[in-house]
């Protein structure tokens, strides 16, 4: 049976929601004085937290504690009081960071095409 014949053997789980979560930070950074920003700090939390999942799946451990920090960092249930050039540089890095997990976070397919 051929390998390559049913597509790659490696899977990006996290691609989506890293470039989701990464999208919702560079928009949060519009909406920072709006309501609509406790909204957004949820979907990022909730996104970071589903990364770091896929990411212990793919025993790439080191994404985890990174995406650990940043769904704390951004809660809504206990928000910090960050503002300033300070906050809306943080966005920047943890879109970078969340884009970056996104492409290297990958895992064996697991096909039972047997």
């Amino acid at each position: 049976m051929d390998p390559d014949r049913y597509g790659p053997s490696w899977q990006r789980n996290a691609l989506a929601p890293g470039f989701l979560g990464a999208l919702a930070l560079i928009v949060a950074q519009l909406l920072l004085e709006t309501e609509w920003f406790g909204t957004l700090r949820f979907v990022i939390a909730v996104l970071a937290l589903i990364v770091g999942w896929f990411a212990f799946q793919a025993r790439q451990w080191w994404w985890v504690p990174v995406m650990l920090a940043i769904a704390v960092a951004w809660n809504p249930v206990l928000p910090f009081d960050i503002a300033g050039p300070v906050w809306v540089g943080a966005h920047w890095v943890t879109a970078l960071a969340m884009l970056t997990a996104a492409a290297l976070i990958k895992a064996p397919r697991d096909d039972d095409r047997g």
